[in-house]
This record gives C-alpha cells, sequence and structure tokens, in this order.
C-alpha cells in the first residue's frame, strides 16, 4: 500500500528497523528541474552519434530504446557495439553544475539518520563525489557504489542489487532505498528493503526530457512511500 506524504512520515510505514540508508544520485538528491539530467542526455546521444555515424535524432531514439531495455544507455552499448565503458563515461558526467547549490537541511536529515548511509548511482563514482561535493553533503556517506563496482550490471537488473547488498554486506530487510525511477524499488522491495519514491515537487511539472514511462509507477504496490520533498521526508522521520 502507498503512503503519499509531503512533509512528514504517517504511522503506516516504519523506518524504525532501518541501519543501512541507500540513495541514488541524479534526480534523487536534487530535484530534475535543475537540468542537470538533460545536459548528461545531450552528452550521452552526441557521444552516440559521432561512436555510431548516425544522426542526432537517430541517436537519441537508440539510446532511448538501449536505456529502457538494458538499465542504462552504456550497458545496451556495450552488449551491442562492444563500447568502451570509459571514455562514455568520461564525456557524459563532463556537464556545469553550476546549478547546483549547498543543501544543508538535507545534509542535516541524512546526517542524523543512526547507521549507514550510501550512494548507489548507475553513473560514476567521479560523478557521485562531485555532486555530493558540490551539495555539501559528502561528509555523511560512508562510501558511493557506481556502474563500475557493479561490473557495469545497471539497476534495475537483480544482479547488481545482490552484487552491491553483498559488497556492503547489508540485511536488506534493515535497509531503506531512495530513488526517483519507480522501477528501480521493483526488487528492492521484493529483497525486503523499504522504499521511497522521491518525485518532483506538486507545483512542478514532469521534466520535458523523462519518457513517459519514467514517470510511471509511483502508485505501484512495491513502493512503500512517495515523497516530493526528501529532507522534509527525512527530518520527519527523525522527529516522529
Amino acid at each position: 500500500m502507498t503512503t503519499s506524504f509531503r512533509t512528514a512520515p504517517t504511522a503506516r510505514v516504519s523506518f524504525a528497523h532501518v541501519d543501512t540508508w541507500v540513495f541514488d544520485l541524479d534526480n534523487t538528491l536534487y530535484p530534475p528541474g535543475l537540468d542537470l539530467w538533460r545536459q548528461i542526455d545531450m552528452r550521452m546521444r552526441s557521444y552516440i552519434a559521432d561512436y555510431l555515424g548516425l544522426s542526432l535524432d537517430d541517436a537519441f531514439a537508440l539510446q532511448k530504446n538501449y536505456y529502457r531495455t538494458y538499465g542504462t544507455s552504456l550497458r545496451g552499448l556495450m552488449i551491442e557495439h562492444g563500447m568502451d565503458p570509459d571514455p562514455f563515461l568520461a564525456n557524459a558526467h563532463a556537464i556545469d553544475l553550476a546549478s547546483l547549490d549547498p543543501a544543508p537541511a538535507l545534509g542535516a536529515a541524512i546526517g542524523a539518520l543512526p547507521g549507514r548511509k550510501l550512494i548507489y548511482t548507475n553513473g560514476s563514482r567521479r560523478h557521485a563525489e562531485q555532486v555530493l561535493g558540490k551539495l555539501g553533503i559528502s561528509e555523511h556517506f560512508a562510501d558511493v557504489h557506481d556502474i563500475v563496482a557493479a561490473e557495469f550490471h545497471p539497476k534495475p537488473q537483480e544482479t547488481a542489487y545482490r552484487g552491491f547488498l553483498a559488497r556492503f554486506a547489508i540485511d536488506p530487510a534493515r535497509a531503506a532505498m531512495f530513488e526517483d525511477l519507480a522501477r528501480n524499488l521493483e526488487v528492492p522491495a521484493q529483497l525486503g528493503m523499504r522504499t521511497v519514491l522521491v518525485v518532483p515537487p506538486r507545483q512542478a511539472a514532469a521534466p520535458a526530457d523523462r519518457e513517459a514511462w519514467e514517470n510511471e509507477g509511483f502508485d505501484s504496490a512495491h513502493i512503500d512511500v512517495v515523497t516530493d520533498d526528501l529532507a522534509a521526508f527525512l527530518t520527519g522521520l527523525r522527529a516522529g
């Protein structure tokens, strides 16, 4: 049963048992309206067009098809075209972070949580470290699990989650995961984790560069909580 709330948790979903807090990075720790993902998206599109000799439109179609089919565009490019992942990732994440401001309220809320805090991203460690540094919240996280550490098996593949849990010796029954994509929470829920879907603020329109399916699933049974204010939600957990 999905519980939606905007500023504080309800009694229906308990997080009192959680001692490992797992956060996605992009569009989860900062709102999608900041346009960072659009930059990444455009850089991937251009790289694919140059690599495969395609028009930008054809590259975009291929990119999105692989993203939906394989979990990341990179995974599809590696399987279908033998692409070297390192230059692709370096290019994709060479973005301007000027719009990303420090998030002291979010940092305080994360820091007050009991237990370990981890980043689990389909992006690169370098990108995660740069974003966390710009947000001013790096100190609160014990480690980053990126696509390289996952041996390029991306969320939402079950193999990827099991590898992550094993690497950090996480008991899924004592863990919570925060994501901006509903499909990336399905396996965590099956494994016993608490699941929180982070969505854009109610007054904000869905990002124009996201596929329609990316905005679906907020009312799925595997989602425990939907929130449009991560900092307030986490603060509410401690207050409750």
